[in-house]
Formats: C-alpha cells, sequence, structure tokens
C-alpha cells in the first residue's frame, strides 16, 4: 500500500516537474528574444553613428575642392596640360591628407578631366562615368550619392559627387559646367564588425547587402530582386554586374545566423543597419533557465525527501536510544579494561627505554673507549719512526753543541752564533713532531668544527715521514685548493693515518714503492674527495666484502688487529660521509673519502 502511495506521488511530481520546466523555457526565451533585440539595437545606435560621422565627414569635401585654383580653368580648357598636371598633383596631396580612395573631376559629358590616381596603372583621366547615378544627379544641380564598385579599379567604394558652376557665386538658373567626386572606402567597418559574433550587413534601398561580417552574405539579397531592380543594377553596373542571389539560396552552413533581424536606417540613399541576434544563444539561454527550474525542482524533491527521512530517522533514533545506552554502558566497561592494559604497557615500554639508553651510553663510551684505543695501538707502530725523526735532529743538536764549545775556545762568535742558529731550527722541528703526537693521541673533543683537509692531510704526513723515508717510498701528494668540511680534527687525522699507514704495509713487498694523495672537491655532489692510492699488489676478491668488518684483518697480530678500517668507516660515516676502497685500473688499491663539504663553501 505504502509503496503504490509512493509511485502516486513520484508521477506526480515528474508531471509537475515538466509543466514547470516547459513554462520556464517559453517564458525565459520571449524574455531573451527581447534582451536580445534591445542589445542588437543599442550596438546598432553605436555602429550607425560611427558610419554617418564618416559620411559626415566626406560630405562637404567635393564641394570644398570645387573652389581649387584650377578646377575652372581645367573645365574651360581642358587642352591646358600645365593646369591639369597642377589639379591631379593637388587631387593627389589632397587624397592622401584626406584618407579618400579617389578624387576625380569630370565634365559635364561624364569625361574625367583630373583625378587623383592619374599616374596609376588603372587612372580615371579619360574615363567616361556618365552612366552612374552620382553623376546624374550632380550634372542636375544637386548632390549626387552612390555606393558601388569601380567597373575600372574593381574596388567597392561610397561616391560623393558636387555640381561645379562657372562662377564661384552660383547665379539662379545657372548650370553646372562640371562635377567633383570623392570616392570612400567603408571597408574598415567589415574590420570592426567582425568583433561581434552575430551576423552584421549594410543593405541597399533595394535589399542588396554590400557590407558585411558575413563575407559570404555580400553581394547577395535579402530575398529575390523584382525584375526594376535587375534592370536598374544592369545600367548603373553597380556590383560590377555580379549575379545577386538571395542568401537563402546558399548552402545551409553558409547561411548559418540568418533569420530574425533588428534593423536601423543610415545614410541618405535609404540603407539599412541590420543586426541578426543568435536565435542558438537564445535558446541556450531560455534552456539554462530552464536547467535552473529543473535543479530547483530537484531540490525541492531532495528537501521533501530529506524532511521526511528526517522523521523517519527521528523515530528510529527514539526506538534504538536505549540500545545505545545499553551498549554504551559496555563500551565503557572494554575501555576501562583496555585503558589498564595500555597503562602496563606503557610502563613495560619506559623501562625497556631506560634499559636502551643505558645500552646506548655503554655502546658509546665502548666506541670512544675503542676509537682511543686504536689511536694509542697507532702511536704505538709509528714508535719507531718518530724515534728515528727524533734522533736526527738530536744528533744535530749534540754536533752544533760541541763544535760550538770549541768556536768559544778560539773566539769565533759567528760560527758560535750560526751553530745556535741551526740548534733552535732542530728543536723546532722536534717540537712540531712531539706537538703532533700529542694532538693525535688526545681524546677528540664532541663538538663539531671546521676541519681544513689541506692541513690534517700534511700533519698526518709528517707523523708518518719517519716509516716513509725509513722504508723508501716515495709520497706524492696533489693539493688542488684548501678544502673544510664539518667534524671532528683529531678523528680525521686518525682516519688518515690509517689509510696511509694501510698504504705503506701495502707497498712494502712491492718492486715500486708509491702512495699517491689526492685532494680534489665534486661540485655537482658539493662533496670533498679524498683518493690515497698505493702501488702494492691490490685488494683480493675474497677480502674485498669483508674489508670493514672488526677483527678482520690480513696482516700478522703484531701489525694489528683489524679495527683501523672499521673505525675509520665509523668515523666518516658520523661526519656524514663515505669511506669505500677498490682496485685502481693504474695497479694497486685506492681507498675513497667522501665528505660534505663545510655549508660556507657549498
Amino acid at each position: 500500500m505504502r509503496a503504490r502511495r509512493n509511485l502516486l506521488i513520484l508521477i506526480l511530481f515528474f508531471a509537475t516537474t515538466l509543466l514547470v520546466c516547459g513554462i520556464t523555457y517559453r517564458v525565459a526565451l520571449r524574455k531573451a528574444a527581447t534582451d536580445q533585440q534591445n542589445m542588437g539595437a543599442a550596438q546598432l545606435q553605436i555602429a550607425a553613428l560611427d558610419l554617418e560621422s564618416i559620411l559626415q565627414k566626406y560630405e562637404a569635401l567635393p564641394f570644398a575642392l570645387g573652389f581649387q585654383t584650377d578646377v575652372r580653368q581645367v573645365l574651360q580648357h581642358p587642352e591646358d596640360a600645365l593646369a591639369v598636371d597642377r589639379l591631379n598633383r593637388a587631387f593627389k596631396t589632397i587624397q592622401q591628407q584626406s584618407r579618400a580612395v579617389n578624387i576625380f573631376m569630370l565634365d559635364r559629358r561624364g569625361l574625367t578631366l583630373a583625378s587623383s590616381n592619374w599616374d596609376d596603372e588603372f587612372s580615371f583621366v579619360g574615363r567616361d562615368f556618365g552612366f552612374r547615378p552620382y553623376f546624374r544627379e550632380a550634372v542636375q544641380g544637386r548632390a549626387g550619392r552612390f555606393y558601388g564598385i569601380g567597373n575600372i579599379s574593381s574596388e567597392p567604394g561610397y561616391f560623393i559627387a558636387q555640381p561645379i558652376y562657372r562662377r564661384q557665386d552660383q547665379a539662379e538658373g545657372d548650370l553646372p559646367i562640371g562635377v567633383m567626386v570623392v570616392k570612400v572606402d567603408l571597408a574598415e567597418f567589415e574590420h570592426t564588425w567582425r568583433s561581434s559574433s552575430d551576423p552584421i550587413t549594410l543593405t541597399d534601398a533595394g535589399g542588396v547587402v554590400f557590407l558585411s561580417n558575413r563575407p559570404e552574405w555580400k553581394y547577395h539579397s535579402l530575398q529575390a530582386l523584382s525584375a526594376p531592380v535587375q534592370q536598374e543594377l544592369a545600367g548603373t553596373h553597380q556590383y560590377a554586374d555580379l549575379p545577386i542571389t538571395p542568401v537563402t539560396a546558399l548552402p545551409p552552413a553558409l547561411q548559418r545566423g540568418f533569420g530574425t533581424h533588428v534593423s536601423r536606417t543610415v545614410g541618405r540613399l535609404g540603407w539599412q543597419l541590420m543586426l541578426f541576434p543568435s536565435q542558438a544563444r537564445m535558446q541556450r539561454t531560455a534552456m539554462l533557465s530552464t536547467m535552473a527550474a529543473a535543479l530547483f525542482m530537484l531540490a525541492l524533491a531532495i528537501s521533501l525527501l530529506a524532511w521526511y527521512q528526517h522523521r523517519r530517522r527521528l523515530q528510529e533514533r527514539l526506538e534504538s536510544r536505549d540500545a545505545l545506552r545499553r551498549a554504551a554502558e559496555e563500551l565503557d566497561q572494554r575501555i576501562a579494561q583496555r585503558t589498564e592494559e595500555l597503562t602496563a604497557a606503557n610502563q613495560a615500554i619506559a623501562t625497556k627505554y631506560a634499559k636502551l639508553q643505558q645500552t646506548e651510553s655503554l655502546l658509546r663510551s665502548t666506541q670512544d673507549e675503542l676509537v682511543q684505543a686504536g689511536k694509542l695501538a697507532m702511536l704505538g707502530q709509528m714508535a719507531a719512526g718518530v724515534t728515528h725523526e727524533l734522533n736526527q735532529p738530536l744528533a744535530a743538536i749534540r754536533a752544533f753543541a760541541d763544535n760550538s764549545v770549541k768556536f768559544l775556545a778560539r773566539g769565533q762568535q759567528a760560527q758560535v752564533a750560526e751553530n745556535l742558529q741551526h740548534i733552535s731550527s732542530a728543536s723546532a722541528h722536534m717540537g712540531r713532531i712531539i706537538g703532533q703526537l700529542k694532538g693525535f693521541a688526545r681524546k677528540s673533543g664532541d663538538a663539531p668544527v671546521a676541519v681544513d683537509l689541506r692541513q690534517a692531510i700534511e700533519a698526518s704526513v709528517l707523523l708518518l715521514s719517519g716509516d716513509f723515508e725509513k722504508q723508501g717510498v716515495e709520497v706524492r701528494i696533489e693539493l688542488r685548493e684548501a678544502v673544510h668540511v664539518t667534524g671532528d680534527v683529531v678523528r680525521t687525522e686518525q682516519v688518515l693515518i690509517n689509510l696511509l699507514r694501510n698504504a705503506l704495509d701495502a707497498v712494502e713487498e712491492a718492486p715500486r714503492k708509491c702512495v699517491c694523495v689526492l685532494l680534489e672537491v665534486d661540485h655537482a655532489q658539493r662533496q670533498a674527495v679524498l683518493r690515497i692510492r698505493d702501488s702494492g699488489t691490490g685488494i683480493a676478491d675474497e677480502v674485498a666484502p669483508h674489508l670493514f668488518e672488526p677483527f678482520f684483518t690480513t696482516k700478522s697480530s703484531s701489525k694489528g688487529l683489524g679495527l683501523g678500517l672499521a673505525i675509520s668507516s665509523s668515523i666518516v660515516q658520523a661526519m656524514n660521509g663515505q669511506l669505500s676502497a677498490h682496485n685502481h685500473e693504474q695497479g694497486g688499491a685506492e681507498f675513497v673519502v667522501r665528505l660534505p663539504l663545510l655549508k660556507t663553501e657549498n
């Protein structure tokens, strides 16, 4: 029963919606047509005023030209070549300044005596225009006006003609002795009208379109021409004898927009300025209004349905309130139970987190101790080389001191001063070596600082110079530019000494003992790149995967515990860098350290 009632309501509402939409469409279409006509009339008024202003602008020009000095001289003595030439040139100058198409003068028979285009290929001079209506009007003493296609130039234009009398002060009953004609181009209006999406046409008194923003409509009539009109067009050659057919004879695609129009009379020849409002735009406007009405009805239906559903939901809500209350009580119990479980879990997590912090602190402390132990072990390995470096200046100091005693006994003060200078230089050299040892042995600071890689490399090579000299190893250092990174000076030097020490061990049995240190900058990656290359046998394939593992070494136990590369890799990673190793194409192993540049050098 309820379903049948709902179906009946739906059918009734659908019928009402169709009725409302139909009425809305008709009313909106009528209003859109009225609005389009009003807008078209306003647009035509503006276009008509522009056209009238152009026509009025040239209206007095042929009359004023009749007062030129040589006009009557040429009309009365057309054989005067000098007067004709002066008048031709004057017409051309005035035509260029006034932007008229042509200016020319006819005698009483319609023969052109002078023209602004006298020097053009299609000159009017000597042409007979007695058949033109504007000439027939002017030779009878009236102003002549005419629009047509030139039978010489084939260019359309508006012709304005004024009679010329024998005397400037025309006496009553005098007959014109010539006619002055100005031809004006109205094609500019077509370019202006093209900005309009609606068709605009200008038709003559016979209904022939001669200006339009629809080029395919030009020189077609609004309706079929009568026989007298066709005879008149043939006699005046107004449109160059083009066949004038109705616009409705064009293909349907070219007739688009032709139909209901708004018109306005312009000019003195009975011209009609017409605008054809878009029927599709009217229908589209009416359709939009209809869609709005349909949407309104749809919104009304949705609102009624929502109200009905609201009433049903209200009843259901009242019925489910008790069930919801019971469910809420059960949920509160479950929440309390879950809260107890989460509290216990949080306490367990807090305990584990505290233990993790303790473990991390212990690990960091152990790692620092391991780093320090590695440095001390490295100092032990460098002891022999450092002893050799210190013995040389000590021996020199002893020798210079003994010589100084003898020189003092002899009274040779200059030699004593020179020996003392050598003793001072040797002592400074020993001080630098001991200073480097002290700096390398101390523990690192926690705060990162700017590290000069060039200075760190020079200090590391200095500490190992004794070992290099003892083993007869050639050291080549290429430091192309000063490079700074962020890190710890001591740990950086420890990495360099570890890598240099490995290179020193690698070339111990090599026939050519050479270690090369190269420092460069990768500007694309904004990294400092340090390469330490040796001339040893390279890295074995089975060794390469385990190279940076702790306690892995290919040396005897007396030369290390296998922690140097592991510690170095850890230090470089802590500086956000990368330590890698591979065999060089020219032989030997190459260790590459990549570290981010200091931000001020990026």
